[in-house]
């Protein structure tokens, strides 16, 4: 049994932590939805306010849900289309303090009012994303950008099919 202990000073100092833990608990594991359940578990615990964390996956050119914790979702999201969406086209990190104002938001669950996206690639191709919700508007911000991109860089290779 894995336990995650918050006794992190600064935002950067949390996310080394988290990063440390998601090593640890993906570091022998090879099966990719294995390690997305255990990250999605990990990210809700050790983050506050989040409603939702998970993963969207690509398959076939569209996102379709993977491993989360929170209420149930959108089960496929077109490229393109929404926060998750808008990531997985651009390939870049959406960081969306209003979820209302953003064009074309998908509302999977109406208590989200900000979200943080950010996309998995591996060797240039997409695996997914990494889909953070709070209900707290704001919640997320340039630390939290970087500490999930970190943190995605840290463990992508165990994201990958094999």
């Amino acid at each position: 049994m894995f336990s995650f202990q918050n006794d992190a000073a600064s935002k950067p100092d949390l996310y080394a932590q988290i990063i440390e833990a998601a090593d640890a608990i993906t570091a022998d594991e090879p099966d990719a939805i294995a390690n997305m359940a255990n990250l999605s578990a990990l990210i809700f615990a050790a983050l506050p306010d989040l409603n939702w964390a998970g993963f969207y996956r690509n398959v076939g050119g569209e996102l379709v849900l993977g491993p989360f914790q929170g209420k149930a979702a959108c089960i496929r999201i077109p490229f393109g289309k929404g926060v998750c969406g808008a990531a997985a086209a651009s390939r870049e990190i959406q960081l969306v303090e209003d979820v209302n104002a953003f064009p074309g938001h998908i509302a999977c669950d109406s208590a989200s009012r900000s979200e943080l996206v950010v996309p998995i690639v591996h060797d240039g191709e997409l695996l997914g994303v990494l889909d953070l919700d709070s209900p707290l508007p704001a919640r997320f911000d340039r630390e939290d950008a970087e500490g999930c991109a970190l943190l995605i860089q840290k463990v992508t290779d165990r994201l990958a099919s094999r």
